[in-house]
């Protein structure tokens, strides 16, 4: 019994030396992150999600991109659905410049000058309510939404192929309306004929695992704001066994279909409690920069050095870099905050 114990104390001492110190003080370690117990590995997609201009901007826009070493940006062209409408709406004139199409055009042109790749993620928006929730009670409303969504995303599809676009997103976080099998199918099936770069569907956190399609795409795209921990400031450690469970579940679910896994989006905001509901983006008056930091490091640190996963797109960059953020800011872009310095670091490291 004595013998054993001195084991168990011997191993517990050996995986504290490689989860708390620094990369010199536990060999072997490579990582820029004090405290990740895994290797970072290459990775194809560091990228930032790139907030829609208002109105025209220069390549200047994307050099604090590159200056966090990102390879990729997301760049968002919202849809719209009115209240009580089935019908979705794009490139309308009161929309803002950098989601309608001349715009989207030259907000790709100005992220290619900068030697950036491109992920186009068309993303409805809906008055009132979250896109997760859309669904309709009759027959009539669904094949009108289905035919005007369709529209919207074959004409964005186009234009990514027409412009070299690398990848492509056919849908985000339509939670209750995946189970139309029939109509993804088509639709993807429909892109395939003419779009030549990779293709995905952005599934919300909660509902990824009920995705029918994955087999037609490329990745398996997944909004990651998986809850973590509910202190008020979460430390790396808990963020870390936070994602125990459901980590194990998105491996799973990468080998059952053979496809890699990227985050389309993730993120933490600077304040208290943010590895509780990591989705919620209400006012909040207060800011807690440490437990960003920890929750992005553990994110890091359990996925970045996967072969199964393939990076992702932090929520959100704005693209007037010098006024973004900063720590009296308290919403999801990280710009001007502590915790820019981890994702800088944690993306040269990991650049493929």
């Amino acid at each position: 019994m004595i013998r054993n114990a001195a084991i168990v104390a011997l191993t517990l001492l050996l995986v504290n030396c490689c989860k708390k110190t620094t990369p010199t003080d536990c060999e072997p370690a490579s990582n820029p992150i004090t405290g990740c117990e895994n290797t970072l590995t290459t990775t194809e997609m560091n990228g930032v999600s790139m907030v829609a201009i208002s109105s025209a901007i220069d390549s200047s826009a994307f050099i604090p991109v590159t200056k966090i070493n990102a390879t990729w940006v997301s760049i968002i062209p919202f849809g719209f659905i009115p209240s009580n409408s089935s019908t979705v709406q794009y490139n309308q004139s009161w929309q803002w410049y950098g989601e309608k199409r001349q715009g989207l055009i030259e907000t790709i042109i100005l992220a290619k000058e900068q030697g950036l790749k491109v992920f186009l993620k068309p993303h409805l928006w809906i008055h009132n309510i979250w896109v997760g929730d859309l669904e309709f009670t009759n027959e009539t409303d669904w094949q009108n939404f289905e035919t005007s969504y369709a529209t919207y995303i074959l004409d964005y599809a186009h234009l990514a192929d027409s412009m070299g676009v690398e990848a492509y997103c056919v849908g985000v976080e339509l939670k209750k309306t995946v189970h139309r099998t029939a109509f993804w199918n088509s639709l993807i099936d429909s892109v395939k004929t003419f779009y030549s770069g990779k293709l995905n569907y952005a599934a919300n956190w909660d509902n990824y695992d009920k995705v029918t399609f994955w087999n037609k795409l490329d990745y398996i795209g997944i909004d990651s704001y998986f809850p973590l921990s509910e202190s008020k400031t979460p430390t790396f450690d808990e963020c870390y066994a936070g994602w125990e469970s459901d980590f194990n579940k998105i491996k799973a679910l990468s080998l059952n279909e053979n496809k890699k896994v990227i985050f389309t989006e993730y993120g933490f905001r600077n304040v208290d409690y943010t590895g509780k509901e990591p989705w919620e983006d209400n006012s909040n008056s207060t800011f807690n920069s440490q437990g960003q930091v920890n929750a992005y490091q553990a994110t890091f640190c359990r996925f970045w050095g996967e072969s199964w996963f393939d990076g992702g797109f932090l929520w959100k960059w704005y693209p007037d870099h010098p006024n973004a953020g900063g720590e009296t800011n308290n919403r999801f872009t990280p710009q001007n905050k502590p915790v820019e310095s981890i994702i800088k670091e944690t993306f040269a490291a990991t650049n493929d």
